[in-house]
């Protein structure tokens, strides 16, 4: 039987294989050099494990790393590792895996950790890794499931099962005597969990490994402190608010129980913003500078923040840095000879810190509109000055970057990092990645706001993930203050409008097996019926609509 076999290096050939080969074996077979180790493959447009077999004519795709979803495979299969080697040390305890810190999962044990504790949970994980044991799948029923978790006493896996009213069948992993519920697919055994660390850290253990930029190497740690407190407060927050997991937030709808949810959620956020604002003036900060990835809400906030300035007396000037575009024609080109609009080379930083330091200065300025048709900055539309305490609050990609203020003094600039940190998990060991959320807002408002097809927003994707890995999260450090955009309750909302998005990219599209993973963590999630009560200045608006401030 031939089929098309495409390899991480790019190179595509015709194999001829038996039926019933899996792909870790037909891989095996090829003998080729590659760049990276193999962790998951794509058949036909559909991601598959690695224990696959092939019985019929397709393409087989094989990916590393570099793969979101092979990342993804990656980090849960890690987290499978880890769980056991902590249950082999210090016996059935609690594990909780919460967020993503410090380039890894921070994650809390519930027993007591030190840090020969945690070197003795690495050094048992590399034995594991050492013996080759088999991660195996088997699909079962949910109330296989309930019997297992109540044998274990699992109770929130017990909670999650009896909370979701559709989920029948669910893939379930075992290593050695472990069995776990995981919504990735795995790797084919722990020899491919090579590349890892762990870390005591505050009052939990970090677990870290490779990035998607270099999958062979653990990065360099780095202590995001202001990360660490803002998932904090959202973790108080989630508490003053009654949810902890996704069972809290589906039975809640359920129950027709969210309204105060929605109102509560509404007011911290309001709160937050609010005490941003009496910080800025407390200060006196004159250049705010707001900074975020791809669908963190950026203009929703500014505009709210722009509110509570005014508020409390100050009459803040509003500017995106868009309209400081060099001209079309100046714009660098990226390395596959593309215009590169996401550089900071695509900014004309001259202009920008001319005209700020001018405005400060109580000049009179002709701020450039940017047209995107002619790709040339136009100008007598906005001529202005500002008070000497008028602050000028700028919204934009490389806002936290030195390079786009490096001719204003420091002293004037209060630096605002805003994201969505989905501090909500599915259960102990399954979290939902900020940048699934992320993608998630930016679908349905491609659709909504720009007419885009859900194959087109997926499509685009890594492509806004490689530009916020080398524009935007390198900045986090920078920022004075981190805003966390997220709402408990938005995956109950957006699923509604991402559902039948997501179920129309085409199985012959490349973008399937993106849409499927989707697809299957939001069989987890209840959907909200009514999304009537969020309030129209609320950030989410700018993603589903019907936002006042977003237009």
């Amino acid at each position: 039987m031939i089929i098309n076999v495409i390899l991480n290096n790019g190179k595509k050939l015709d194999v001829d294989v038996t039926e019933g080969m899996t792909a870790e074996e037909i891989l095996s077979s090829l003998n080729e050099e590659l760049p990276y180790r193999v962790l998951l493959c794509k058949v036909d447009n559909s991601y598959r494990s690695l224990t696959h077999k092939i019985t019929r004519p397709c393409t087989l795709e094989y990916l590393d790393m570099r793969n979101n979803e092979a990342w993804l495979v990656y980090q849960s299969s890690l987290v499978f590792l880890y769980n056991k080697a902590v249950r082999d040390v210090l016996g059935n305890v609690q594990l909780d895996v919460s967020n993503s810190l410090n380039k890894g999962l921070y994650t809390t044990i519930k027993a007591t950790i030190s840090k020969d504790t945690v070197a003795m949970i690495e050094s048992r994980m590399r034995e594991l890794v050492e013996e080759k044991i088999p991660i195996i799948k088997e699909h079962v029923t949910s109330e296989d499931i309930l019997r297992l978790a109540h044998k274990s006493n699992e109770k929130e896996k017990a909670r999650l099962i009896y909370s979701l009213t559709n989920l029948k069948d669910i893939e379930l992993y075992s290593l050695a005597d472990m069995k776990e519920l995981f919504y990735t697919l795995m790797v084919p055994n722990t020899s491919y969990l090579e590349h890892f660390e762990l870390m005591k850290y505050r009052n939990g253990v970090l677990l870290r490994y490779p990035h998607i930029s270099n999958p062979d190497e653990v990065p360099t740690y780095e202590d995001q402190r202001l990360l660490y407190d803002a998932f904090s407060e959202a973790t108080r927050w989630d508490k003053l608010m009654g949810v902890n997991y996704v069972t809290d937030l589906n039975e809640k709808i359920q129950n027709n129980d969210y309204e105060d949810l929605i109102m509560l959620q509404e007011a911290l956020h309001e709160k937050k913003i609010s005490n941003i604002a009496d910080e800025i003036k407390k200060n006196n900060k004159r250049i705010i500078l707001i900074c975020g990835p791809s669908s963190s809400g950026k203009t929703s906030f500014a505009k709210r923040l722009c509110i509570q300035l005014r508020v409390i007396g100050l009459d803040p000037l509003y500017l995106g840095t868009d309209d400081y575009f060099v001209e079309r024609t100046e714009t660098p080109l990226d390395e596959n000879g593309e215009k590169d609009f996401e550089s900071i080379k695509a900014v004309d930083v001259a202009l920008f810190n001319k005209q700020m330091n001018e405005l400060l200065n109580g000049q009179k300025v002709d701020l450039p509109t940017f047209d995107f048709v002619t790709g040339t900055k136009k100008y007598g539309k906005r001529i202005v000055s500002i008070g000497k305490d008028q602050p000028i609050v700028i919204e934009g990609i490389h806002a936290l970057n030195e390079i786009l203020t490096s001719d204003i003094d420091d002293y004037e600039k209060y630096r605002i990092y805003i994201s969505p940190l989905t501090q909500l998990n599915i259960d102990n060991h399954n979290r939902i990645p900020t940048t699934d959320a992320r993608m998630l807002r930016r679908l349905v408002r491609d659709y909504q706001f720009r007419g885009k097809s859900a194959h087109k927003t997926i499509e685009e994707w890594p492509k806004v993930r490689k530009g916020e890995d080398q524009n935007i999260f390198p900045y986090l450090g920078q920022a004075d203050v981190f805003f966390n955009t997220n709402y408990i309750y938005e995956l109950a909302v957006l699923k509604k409008y991402a559902e039948p998005l997501l179920k129309q990219v085409k199985e012959e599209e490349p973008e399937y097996a993106e849409a499927q993973r989707m697809l299957s963590f939001l069989r987890f999630f209840e959907t909200m019926p009514d999304d009537s009560m969020i309030a129209n200045n609320s950030l989410l608006r700018e993603f589903i609509g019907g936002s006042v401030i977003v237009k």
